[in-house]
């Protein structure tokens, strides 16, 4: 089993830092290989970006989609990401769900059987979500209970790539693949077998359902609809329709009528005895019926669920063809790619192939031609790497999502914090879209209206009178008292918190105001940037010089009495959300030499991140890292910050050896919709976007040898290795020598590392090596 993290840093010092070696897996690992298309073309090789030439390993043979379909430790349990079929920032996830059915993901890596195979999934989310409308392929009758049928699972019989999956189960070969907005699948009943059984169930989404039904067009079509949603608890929901249509005729059994009078599910029934292969298409589409046969008619060209998967991959090698990395053993590189991937399946795409898709105001609306609206945003957790990372390679997707998200303020009323499908969830604290939307603006193409979405964050910020959207969503819950206070008293608590979260509530809004003011500075409103800079620093208010930490406070402006730690095994901390005090005091990303200034000066600083960093992943309730958790993810970058970026790329790197692997197990916590794989895509770079709204990047020690990003719209960053160890010996950017323990996302188009094995004492310690600080 992956090991539980509780190796830090004076052990790893202590022993000259062991690289490399994990500890092997329990289970094995599916490793079969594509099932479709054996090489790529010609034809797609020639027309690859020129960058990518010379690297002659397909990433899409490195990625292994089981990784984090087990568990993350502890205190995250399963950690939720799906092996199903999709394409990037795609509307369909056809993937399978196991009966324990992880949150978002649904497959659960240790269950032994299949319950279905749907169409939805979110990766790794930590609630309920999705999971709409799984079909189940079954050889001989139909069973008395279709809604509860399973069939066995064996991992010998599986094999899941990028854009496929398949999998032999009862008798019944399953092939699955998908574009933007269908699904496409091959079963394959078992030869002399009378009939072939395909069991359609409306209803078996992962949340509770409402309107679901299902009615059959002639005897080859099969049309229906399913509301569902209510993620976390929130209260909206979203209607989904769909068409189904086989390439051979069927005989329909609708299942008993709900009250309503409507058909759940449906038992489809094929003549297998002389042709065991039944292909089925599916469209999606979340505005009307019409939609799900329109997407059908635009992108389902095949029925060869094999030429289908074949360009899916394709699309996936190009959106993995933007890093490029050679070197280093195969295991290290099938881990990045396989969190590139993950990093890049959301958000999803949400309007039709037509471009129309419904509103946060329940209206159809329309995107011009050749752009996208995007949902499934997963907000706190994605902003702090998953979507520097989206607009620094992909700039005109994250030009459409900044878009989105604007639309949905439009429609609603609010910026919204974690938007699933057409509605707000208010899941998290904090303003996060702030924070989205800056960093999109200083690391993309500057391809959206920044004066808009300006309007918008202050909106959020300062309008406190409007409606509330959708009826019930409040953006920034205890804005008036922060704005009164400086604060958000610790009486606060959001829609999935089990303690108030006065105390990070404030650092979220801190951050957020820091982005607001960041991208005023952009469009050149020099008042707002400057009413907004001194409201970041609003993070001030909790700092408690008695105990050196940060603290809630309640409306008075008193501490808590008793301990500045009050911890319980496996909770948090009242104050804090997902968290303790420990681990929220340095998550100051915007204002790290105040911070520093106030714990005593770099010496004091980096004595307490020593003790901080005993132990890697030591989940809510207790005072050392939390790497499982955004929160932390960037605390191990601080000692670029202190004079001491040794200590950054000994920590780092131990966690990318020691909590990552190519295992179902191979992640640290929930991957959150790519957060947590996109901190292994940028800590394998030796890079971190470490504060939000700027195009600062934290430096550490590249993974790889070589490595290539093509930024979108810019020129290429090379990075380059020389040498062995964990250590920086000396760095030239550009061509030049440099000491700088940061450089700029858009500014730098080479990087070469020289390495050892030990300390160099000069290199970055001076405080001018530090990132920057922005006044």
């Amino acid at each position: 089993m992956l090991r539980t993290g509780r190796v830090g840093l004076a052990g790893m010092m202590a022993a000259g830092l062991v690289l490399g070696a994990v500890t092997a897996p329990a289970q094995a690992v599916p490793r079969s290989g594509w099932s479709g298309p054996s090489a790529i073309s010609a034809a797609s090789v020639a027309s690859a970006p020129a960058f990518a030439r010379g690297f002659h390993e397909d990433p899409t043979a490195l990625v292994n989609p089981f990784v984090g379909t087990g568990r993350g430790g502890r205190w995250v349990g399963r950690i939720d990401t799906f092996p199903g079929a999709t394409v990037p920032f795609g509307m369909v996830q056809w993937s399978p769900d196991t009966p324990s059915r992880p949150d978002g993901g649904g497959y659960a890596y240790g269950d032994s059987a299949v319950r279905g195979f749907s169409l939805t999934h979110l990766s790794g989310p930590g609630c309920p979500i999705a999971g709409d409308v799984p079909v189940l392929p079954l050889a001989g009758g139909a069973p008395a209970r279709p809604a509860a049928a399973t069939v066995p699972l064996d991992h010998r019989r599986e094999t899941a790539r990028p854009g496929y999956y398949a999998v032999t189960a009862a008798g019944v070969r399953t092939e699955l693949s998908a574009t933007t907005h269908t699904g496409s699948a091959r079963f394959t009943y078992p030869r002399g077998a009378s009939s072939g059984v395909l069991l359609v169930d409306a209803a078996g989404g992962a949340t509770a359902t409402s309107g679901a039904l299902v009615r059959a067009v002639g005897d080859r079509e099969l049309i229906g609809q399913v509301t569902s949603g209510h993620f976390c608890g929130a209260p909206h929901a979203t209607t989904l329709h769909f068409a189904f249509r086989s390439d051979r005729p069927f005989r329909t059994a609708l299942w008993p009528a709900t009250r309503h009078g409507a058909a759940p599910g449906a038992t489809l029934t094929f003549d297998t005895r002389r042709d065991p292969f039944v292909r089925l298409q599916v469209g999606l589409s979340y505005v009307d019926a019409a939609g799900a046969e329109a997407n059908l008619q635009a992108e389902a060209s095949s029925w060869d669920v094999h030429a289908v998967a074949g360009r899916a991959r394709e699309d996936w090698r190009r959106a993995l063809d933007a890093i490029r990395v050679d070197g280093g053993s195969r295991a290290r590189r099938a881990t990045f790619y396989t969190a590139l991937y993950h990093s890049l399946l959301h958000p999803a795409t949400f309007s039709d192939a037509d471009g129309r898709y419904r509103g946060f105001d329940g209206q159809v609306h329309q995107v011009p031609a050749g752009h996208v609206q995007y949902a499934d945003v997963s907000g706190w957790d994605v902003y702090r790497c998953q979507i520097p990372l989206l607009a620094w390679l992909f700039p005109g997707r994250a030009d459409d999502l900044a878009n989105s998200l604007l639309a949905d303020a439009d429609q609603g009323g609010w910026l919204p914090k974690w938007p699933y499908a057409d509605g707000y969830t208010g899941v998290m604290n904090g303003d996060p879209s702030d924070a989205v939307l800056a960093e999109i603006q200083a690391l993309g193409d500057q391809g959206f209206d920044a004066g808009h979405a300006l309007q918008l964050m202050v909106h959020g910020a300062e309008d406190l009178g409007d409606p509330p959207g959708q009826g019930w969503y409040v953006e920034r819950p205890g804005e008036a008292r922060y704005l009164q206070l400086g604060y958000v008293p610790n009486d606060h608590t959001d829609s999935t918190s089990h303690v108030h979260n006065g105390a990070s509530t404030t650092l979220e809004y801190a951050v957020a105001d820091f982005a607001i003011s960041r991208l005023a500075a952009s469009v050149g409103d020099t008042d707002t940037a400057g009413r907004f800079r001194d409201r970041s620093r609003n993070w001030h208010n909790l700092f408690d010089p008695a105990t050196g930490y940060l603290r809630p406070r309640d409306g008075s402006g008193a501490f808590p009495p008793g301990p500045a730690l009050d911890l319980h095994d496996g909770r948090a901390q009242d104050g804090f959300q997902e968290g303790n005090a420990a681990q929220y005091l340095w998550m100051v990303p915007h204002d790290l030499p105040a911070l520093v200034d106030s714990l005593g000066g770099a010496g004091r600083a980096n004595s307490r991140l020593d003790a901080y960093f005993t132990r890697l992943n030591a989940g809510p309730g207790e005072p050392y890292h939390w790497q499982g958790n955004e929160p932390g993810f960037g605390t191990p970058w601080l000692y670029d910050s202190t004079g001491r970026p040794d200590r950054t790329q000994t920590v780092v790197r131990a966690i990318l050896d020691q909590l990552f692997a190519d295992t179902p197990d191979g992640e640290p916590g929930n991957d959150d919709l790519g957060a947590m794989s996109s901190w292994y895509v940028w800590a394998a770079l030796g890079l971190y976007p470490q504060t939000p709204g700027t195009p600062t990047l934290a430096l550490s020690t590249p993974l790889f040898p070589r490595a290539v990003v093509h930024r979108g719209g810019r020129a290429d960053l090379t990075i380059t290795t020389h040498g062995s160890g964990p250590h920086i010996a000396a760095l030239t950017r550009d061509g030049s020598p440099s000491h700088s323990t940061w450089t700029d996302a858009l500014a730098t188009d080479r990087l070469d590392y020289t390495l050892t094995t030990d300390r160099t004492p000069s290199w970055g310690t001076d405080s001018s090596d530090a990132p920057p600080a922005y006044p």
